[in-house]
């Protein structure tokens, strides 16, 4: 069963800041506020991407979509299964 979603965007020229803000303005508090909710990670990539990978304890909801003015290109999210962590 599927507990963690990658959701992944490219912003708009010059919009990666505004995107990021929406993201933890209420992508994030959306997110965090559903049940079974065990915790979300904020990745800032090259090409003013956005990525979040957000876990649950069950199947993970998609996160909302952002303001088309601040977009790209359309909102990726794909489900996973949690596999193994690897730490130092």
């Amino acid at each position: 069963m599927s507990d963690t979603l990658m959701w992944e965007v490219r912003a708009a020229p010059g919009r990666q800041q505004d995107l990021l803000a929406w993201v933890e303005t209420t992508a994030v508090p959306e997110l965090s506020a559903t049940e079974h909710f065990a915790g979300a990670d904020v990745y800032l990539g090259g090409q003013d991407r956005v990525v979040v990978i957000a876990r649950w304890t069950t199947a993970p909801p998609r996160l909302p979509d952002p303001p088309e003015e601040l977009l790209a290109r359309p909102v990726a999210q794909w489900p996973f299964q949690h596999h193994s962590t690897v730490a130092p």
